[in-house]
């Protein structure tokens, strides 16, 4: 009983190793993904929240904006959610010829790193999020997917203790890249005024 017992046991931790995947597994994958083309001037975006039980907990839409200096961009993002939260994010990105990307924003916990392959990103940081009159930091795993030039997937997964806690669906596509950002972080000045 004893042996049939372990047998199972490591039969499934092959199967869960056999599930798991890679970046490198895309680099072959077209369009390919660059953040300094994808996220330059306005997008608009949509996601879901699914929270642990897989159920739907609040919906948003964003509004995006990016500006690039060689490697190093700025992206603004303005999210109105289903609840009534308004919340905005400031991402200050790095991408390097070997596709890695590192980034920080305001409620991130410090660096963001990842690496891009064909039309992917992954990567990964710690979220501090409201809870509950509170915050709570998550870790985040993100993968972004290039379906089209204008359009991307992401699926993020948000993990607490090592369990999935939430479960994140966004698509974004983009509006205008000759799109200059002043309007963008005008509006979040506005609508958040304790924005950093």
């Amino acid at each position: 009983m004893h042996k049939l017992l372990l047998a199972t046991a490591v039969a499934g931790a092959l199967l869960l190793a056999g599930c798991s995947q890679s970046v490198s597994e895309y680099s072959n994958e077209t369009p390919v993904l660059k953040l300094d083309q994808f996220f330059q001037g306005e997008s608009l975006a949509w996601g879901v929240l699914h929270n642990w039980q897989g159920k739907q907990s609040v919906r948003f839409t964003a509004e995006l904006c990016g500006s690039w200096q060689g490697n190093t961009g700025n992206l603004y993002e303005l999210f109105y959610f289903s609840d009534g939260r308004t919340e905005q994010r400031h991402w200050q990105l790095h991408q390097n010829a070997d596709g890695s990307i590192s980034g920080t924003a305001g409620d991130v916990i410090g660096n963001a790193t990842g690496q891009l392959a064909g039309n992917t990103l992954y990567w990964e940081y710690t979220l501090r999020i409201p809870y509950d009159g509170d915050t709570m930091d998550v870790k985040i795993k993100d993968w972004l997917y290039l379906v089209d030039e204008q359009n991307l997937i992401n699926r993020s997964t948000l993990h607490k203790f090592g369990v999935t806690v939430g479960e994140l669906t966004l698509a974004i596509q983009q509006q205008n890249k000759n799109a200059d950002c002043a309007a963008l972080q005008q509006k979040i000045k506005q609508l958040v005024p304790d924005a950093v």
